[in-house]
């Protein structure tokens, strides 16, 4: 349907031609707001409900603030108008799209369903195998009439999944090892601190070889930070980066200093978990974070370049608060285990792999931030589920 057609059949409704003009703009505005939306890289997202929208026509960038009353720009056409621009309605739409393309990532629980010895689909429960920790489920095909029992990931362990998983949410809650042990005595696990501390090492190991492989759906925007842990009674610096919408912690590396350690093989780990760049790194001054920056994300290509923001502030548009909050959680942890034994210890994995995929956060509303970044682990034991699936592959 031609223009003339549209403009003719609006003058049959009884609208003026002034009324025909203002759907005109309005048309043209949705229009406009569209192809900033499907065009790469225009759109970046500095903070919940803040983002920078480039210009179509000039070499700048307009704030689209969501604020109590609705969003606001800093255009001109909002200015004098105080209309929906084509900037707002560009980010209500990425909105839109980004929402409607996240996949999700289904982790379930393991299910027995096929015999272990000829692959046989017909099995049929065959009582209960008894001992000191536990019961155990066994089974028996009905095509070669051979039993089984199966314990996915805890095969010749003493103590049974419950204990083991239960120590683990002990800990990386906030007990130490010694208080975890003898909160598993009232259930009557009979285990030391060295054995959980064992344990702790032997599958955070095998969930973090599983959990690598799959791509967390994070944002366009990434923070990074660094704080002090003592390690052997030495100062060292924990680095991490973290997705700014989802608060998914991508990637981590100890180091040995503050603001001259080089911290590009940080950048470079999360690009390959994440499976792509930032539009937007958000960190503080630190010099070693910027010249990472250069190393692994700078490009002359500036359509498709990352921005770094360094000058935070405790108030106002652009801070590091989510930021902070994570590295507070870490420090409260690293206060329970006073000292960690070496650099690359496994509790620094499990605290990620617990904050990623098992602590749910009230800034995302109960969900984990692997749910919010589009991966759920079945199941109410997500320890359990975990490691059952990692043992499997």
């Amino acid at each position: 349907m031609s223009y003339g057609i549209v403009v003719s059949l609006i003058l049959n409704l009884g609208y003026s031609m002034v009324a025909v003009k203002e759907m005109q703009v309005v048309l043209s505005r949705e229009e406009k707001g569209r192809q900033i939306a499907e065009k790469p890289n225009q759109i970046m997202r500095m903070e919940d409900g803040f983002y920078k929208v480039a210009s179509q026509s000039k070499d700048l960038s307009y704030d689209v603030v969501r604020t109590e009353k609705g969003w606001k720009c800093s255009c001109l056409d909002y200015q004098y108008r105080e209309v929906r621009c084509k900037h707002i309605i560009g980010v209500e739409i990425s909105q839109r799209l980004r929402d409607k393309v996240r996949e999700n990532i289904l982790i379930e629980p393991v299910n027995v369903s096929t015999c272990l010895v000829c692959g046989s689909k017909d099995l049929k429960k065959f009582g209960v195998r008894h001992n000191k920790y536990g019961d155990l489920q066994r089974f028996l095909c009905a095509d070669c009439h051979r039993t089984f029992s199966v314990n996915i990931g805890f095969e010749r362990m003493k103590h049974n999944p419950k204990g083991i998983t239960a120590a683990m949410q002990l800990y990386f809650s906030g007990e130490s090892l010694r208080n975890t042990a003898r909160s598993l005595r009232l259930i009557g696990v009979q285990v030391s601190h060295q054995t959980i501390y064992n344990w702790i090492e032997k599958y955070t190991a095998l969930m973090e070889k599983y959990l690598d492989k799959i791509t967390p759906q994070v944002s366009d925007t990434w923070r990074a930070d660094e704080l002090f842990l003592t390690v052997k009674g030495n100062m060292k610096y924990l680095y991490a980066l973290m997705d700014d919408q989802t608060r998914f912690w991508i990637a981590q590396e100890v180091a040995d200093t503050k603001y001259t350690a080089d911290v590009r093989e940080l950048f470079k780990m999360g690009k390959k978990i994440a499976e792509k760049s930032p539009r937007t790194l958000i960190t503080d001054g630190a010099p070693n974070f910027h010249e990472a920056y250069l190393k692994e994300f700078y490009t002359m290509d500036k359509a498709n370049r990352t921005e770094h923001i360094q000058e935070i502030r405790i108030a106002g548009k652009v801070h590091n608060n989510k930021m902070e909050r994570m590295n507070g959680e870490i420090r409260d942890r690293e206060k329970v285990m006073r000292t960690l034994e070496r650099s690359d210890s496994p509790l620094i994995a499990g605290m990620q792999i617990y904050h990623n995929y098992v602590k749910p956060h009230m800034g995302l509303k109960g969900k984990t931030p692997a749910e919010a970044a589009g991966i759920s682990i079945e199941g109410e034991n997500k320890w359990l589920t975990l490691i059952q699936n990692a043992a499997r592959k």
